[in-house]
């Protein structure tokens, strides 16, 4: 029998703050992914982004939207990425949220075009959407998804 008390700050025992139950006020779940910076690993991120969807109750159409918004940021971020850097992507899962942050290193540090169509489907599939750039030429996209209009 475990008689290990719970991990401080959310009686749940599993140390990340949260009360184990998806209803609370911070993130319930951080997963980040690093692969190489070229197209051929999208996949994965893909694959990642549709299964964290479903788990967070998702819809089938939501999900497809995710799938493609995530891809469509990558697209615009490996264009001027660093060859045989690394791109990073962290998805954060909030009660009805699911947030993802893509970043790489850049030749430029130059975030991407919003006047493209790549930036406008992006958009229309994500709801917020914002970049940054940071030290070294980092350059992020940041979107966020709410489930069913929450």
């Amino acid at each position: 029998m475990d008689t290990a008390p719970p991990a401080a700050g959310d009686g749940d025992g599993d140390g990340d703050g949260s009360s184990g139950d998806g209803h609370g006020d911070g993130p319930r779940d951080v997963v980040q992914l690093t692969i190489p910076a070229t197209g051929a690993f999208l996949v994965v991120l893909r694959t990642a982004t549709a299964s964290l969807a479903a788990r967070a109750d998702f819809t089938l159409d939501d999900i497809e939207d995710l799938r493609i918004a995530v891809d469509e940021a990558c697209a615009l971020l490996l264009v001027s990425a660093v060859p045989e850097s690394s791109l990073e992507c962290v998805f954060t899962l909030s009660p009805g949220v699911l947030r993802v942050t893509v970043s790489v290193d850049s030749l430029d540090g130059e975030p991407p075009s919003r006047d493209t169509f790549a930036w406008t489907v992006l958009n229309a599939l994500a709801g917020e959407v914002r970049t940054s750039t940071g030290p070294g030429r980092r350059v992020t996209i940041e979107l966020a998804k709410r489930r069913g209009g929450e």
